[in-house]
């Protein structure tokens, strides 16, 4: 399987997982025109895509998938709240391409299984997702509030993991957001921190798990070099080496990563 995050981050959030046969969107919340560039930057036509998949309705994951699906005829898979909390807010959708799936019922879209897990987040229903195809396994789990036992579980037997980096909590409480939505970000349901995605890792961490990738990196709270430079210390007081024990990248917030095939 190959894996492209897009662009993770607070102002808009798409991320690639396929193969020759099977092209996955997972959210789509920056514009249409930018989603295309970035499948083109990496060889893959918006023609070709199967499936767009939604993990919650705020609009830095739904802000285009509306308006690709009906430019490129895809169809959008969300669980039931999750589609009714965004059906006003995507516009007209063929009534074909509205897939409605239940949250930890495994499904299939070509050859790949998709495994969507509930997250911590302050939406209808939010939902990770796991990828399989044979014996290789990706995870996604950014938007999280705190890393659960549930999302630990599915997600630490995965070759590759995009895991969130959100907020320094310094830069966040010193920052200018306004209090209340400080407390959100901070909260059980809001956004993980440097600090709280390294102590995931250290939690999670096995001989199966090859790739990190910290996502979902806030404009205002956070920058990629301290984002990495947080979580590095926690692993390395941990005993484990970047580059070594593990490979750990940044999934950038206006550009596309970096491709990855496991």
């Amino acid at each position: 399987m190959d894996f492209c995050s897009l662009y993770s981050g607070s102002s808009g959030n798409s991320i690639y997982v396929g193969n020759e046969r099977t092209k996955i969107l997972v959210d789509a919340g920056l514009s249409g025109k930018k989603i295309q560039e970035g499948l083109l930057d990496i060889g893959v036509n918006p023609n070709e895509i199967n499936a767009i998949l939604i993990t919650h309705e705020h609009d830095d994951h739904i802000k285009a998938a509306g308006i690709l699906s009906r430019r490129f005829n895809i169809p959008i898979y969300a669980n039931a709240d999750t589609w009714s909390a965004m059906e006003s807010q995507i516009g007209d959708v063929k009534e074909e391409n509205i897939k409605v799936f239940s949250t930890y019922k495994p499904f299939e879209i070509g050859d790949i299984t998709v495994i969507p897990f509930k997250i911590p987040h302050d939406a209808s229903n939010p939902c990770g997702y796991s990828f399989i195809e044979k014996n290789k396994k990706i995870s996604i789990a950014t938007d999280i509030g705190h890393a659960s036992r549930e999302v630990k579980d599915n997600i630490k037997d995965s070759d590759l993991i995009l895991l969130e980096s959100n907020h320094d909590v310094e830069m966040l409480k010193v920052g200018p957001y306004p209090y209340y939505l400080k407390r959100r970000v901070l909260s059980d349901v809001g956004h993980l921190s440097n600090e709280d995605c390294g102590r995931t890792i250290v939690d999670i961490l096995n001989s199966r798990i090859k790739r990190i990738i910290l996502g979902h990196l806030s404009k205002t709270n956070n920058y990629p070099e301290l984002a990495y430079r947080t979580v590095l210390s926690i692993l390395e007081s941990n005993g484990i080496r970047d580059g070594v024990d593990i490979d750990l990248d940044i999934a950038h917030r206006d550009r596309v990563g970096k491709y990855y095939s496991v």
